[in-house]
């Protein structure tokens, strides 16, 4: 079960974009995350009438490692680390480890 999942709001932990905070958009692979306004880079894209891209610099959002963020507690208004919970019906939910409250799904 991943910790962090799409939707989840993170705060950043390490690199040049320490103490932001952003919604997870998309898992990469099993270890990196793209996040919403971190770690943001400038790439040189070509034209292609085909598609309708439209040549030039562009803004694009490139993964982070999870080990670099954490969950954004709204309670506490602090990163907070996650936990697995076993419920009585055998149903497994993540849970803030400060707290022990269920981290709502977005």
């Amino acid at each position: 079960m991943n910790k962090i999942r799409k939707g989840d709001e993170v705060i950043v932990l390490a690199g040049r974009d320490k103490g932001k905070r952003g919604v997870v958009t998309l898992r990469a692979d099993e270890e990196r995350l793209i996040v919403d306004g971190v770690n943001l880079v400038k790439k040189h894209a070509k034209p292609n009438p085909m598609k309708g891209i439209n040549g030039g610099i562009i803004e694009k959002s490139m993964p982070i490692h999870q080990s670099n963020v954490a969950i954004f507690n709204k309670a506490t208004g602090k990163a907070d680390r996650v936990g697995i919970k076993l419920l009585a019906d055998g149903k497994r939910v993540r849970v803030f480890k400060s707290s022990g409250d269920e981290i709502k799904v977005a």
